[in-house]
């Protein structure tokens, strides 16, 4: 991340920000994506969206990389390359870890898809200790990882705020991104995207907002 510290705020600027995201299909990982490319490009901020699909069904992996800033389309995010990684599943984002810089923000949404092999006990799964545990290692100090506990999700009219929503409120609200987009900026997006459930869904985006999940990675 290139920066503009010409603002005396809690972060600089960023100028150019990458985000890696990963989950798996239903959760509407890649919405997130879609929704901070629309409000980037609104604001007249240069976007590539790469997204990918794994098996064209309820989860299956997905994941896509998010470029900001960069008048130019590039190559795709190396390792040790994001500023960011968003992962709304606990197993991918240990295999996402590896894109996040040191001193960058690892977001995680703490739900949990074990595939057959694991509910047959013939494979293992990650706990949240082991993530935790490679996460610090990847963003060594000045890094800081933000973890949403499913069950912490509020509910409206009876189930479960959106996780996706969620989980951007999150980020945009604790990390770097918020610097280059501010919550009005998304929020816009948010009641034009839908014409159904918007209620709903500025309510678990306000709610995320006010989220405090981080944890500080020190030294």
């Amino acid at each position: 991340m290139t920066n503009d510290t010409s603002r005396n705020t809690g972060f600089t600027k960023p100028v150019t920000y990458d985000i890696y995201l990963v989950g798996v299909g239903g959760q509407g990982v890649l919405t997130i994506g879609e929704l901070i490319a629309e409000a980037a490009f609104r604001k007249g901020i240069p976007v590539n969206f790469y997204p990918t699909k794994g098996m064209a069904q309820r989860g299956g992996f997905v994941k896509a990389q998010l470029r900001l800033g960069r008048a130019t389309i590039g190559p795709a995010i190396p390792e040790k390359g994001a500023d960011m990684i968003i992962a709304t599943e606990v197993s991918e984002a240990l295999k996402a870890i590896r894109y996040v810089k040191p001193g960058g923000d690892f977001v995680l949404f703490a739900h949990v898809w074990a595939p057959t092999a694991v509910m047959l006990g013939k494979a293992p799964y990650p706990t949240l200790d082991q993530v935790f545990d490679a996460a610090r290692d990847a963003l060594n100090a000045g890094g800081r990882i933000h973890c949403i506990p499913e069950e912490s999700l509020p509910m409206f009219e009876g189930s479960p705020v959106p996780d996706n929503i969620y989980t951007l409120a999150v980020a945009l609200k604790q990390t770097a991104l918020g610097e280059l987009l501010s919550p009005a900026d998304v929020e816009q997006v948010l009641r034009t995207r839908w014409k159904r459930g918007v209620e709903r869904n500025i309510f678990a985006f306000q709610a995320g907002l006010g989220a405090q999940s981080h944890e500080a990675v020190t030294q």
